[in-house]
């Protein structure tokens, strides 16, 4: 479909936006996915496309947070096996089920998604845990999670950070910023494992995915440094409201 430079900055703005919150909070599918359908892409193409736009962001924020990934790279192999396992099966899902099935579940995936984001300060103050232990990436219930995590991540993926996050820290003993940071690196594998199969199987908008990808990588650079300074409550406070109202939208309309 044709995009008119309106439409190419609605995208452009929330690829952005999208990078930034998914740094700092997770949940900025939950403005680039509305974006695209906005524009008038289909669910599951929004879906697929979105997955791309976002991968950059996910890069940015990686590359913010090298500091504290450093030491993590046991840690990083083990789970990104796992991860990209998961991703697979989970964009398989979405491109062999009929697309009804999943326009249909959508407005409940987000509220899902909604829900998990304003959570996450209570998940964080009770899943914190005080030290880190020696041999933990290698618990079987730790690549469970993971793995279903990641399933969910290929499939749809609004709100994967946050459950990354959670599962990360049931299952580590480690600092917050430095689950976050893991939490980061690991979306980013989901990405790109989801990414190659709908670059070979899904129906991508390539043109949507470039404007979005470029935006979400400057984004989510510029998140990454905020995270460690910016209270993240009245931005995921919007990001709430405005995906409760997307979900909303999308149940009136099916």
């Amino acid at each position: 479909m044709h995009l008119g430079p309106g439409q190419l900055a609605l995208l452009a703005a929330a690829g952005l936006v999208a990078g930034a919150v998914n740094a700092v909070a997770g949940g900025g599918s939950l403005i680039s996915f509305p974006a695209l359908l906005a524009v008038g892409y289909g669910s599951v193409t929004a879906n697929v496309t979105n997955a791309v736009a976002v991968l950059p962001g996910y890069l940015g924020g990686s590359i913010g947070y090298r500091r504290e990934l450093e030491g993590q790279r046991t840690r990083i192999v083990a789970l990104s096996i796992t991860s990209a396992i998961g991703a697979l099966i989970g964009a398989w899902l979405l491109i062999v089920s009929p697309a009804r099935v999943f326009r249909d579940i959508v407005p409940f995936l987000i509220l899902a998604s909604c829900a998990l984001l304003a959570a996450q300060p209570a998940l964080s103050r009770i899943l914190r845990p005080p030290a880190e232990g020696p041999d933990e990436h290698r618990s079987v219930r730790l690549h469970a999670m993971q793995l279903a995590a990641s399933i969910y991540g290929g499939y749809f993926g609004a709100g994967l950070g946050i459950l990354l996050l959670a599962v990360l820290g049931l299952g580590l003993r480690d600092s917050l910023q430095r689950l976050n940071a893991l939490k980061g690196l690991l979306s980013l594998v989901i990405g790109l494992a989801a990414v190659a199969y709908f670059a070979l199987f899904g129906p991508v908008a390539w043109a949507a995915a470039a404007v979005m990808a470029v935006a979400s990588l400057a984004g989510g650079r510029a998140g990454a440094g905020l995270a460690r300074r910016l209270s993240p409550g009245l931005l995921r406070g919007v990001v709430v409201a405005f995906g409760v109202g997307v979900a909303a939208v999308l149940l009136v309309r099916s």
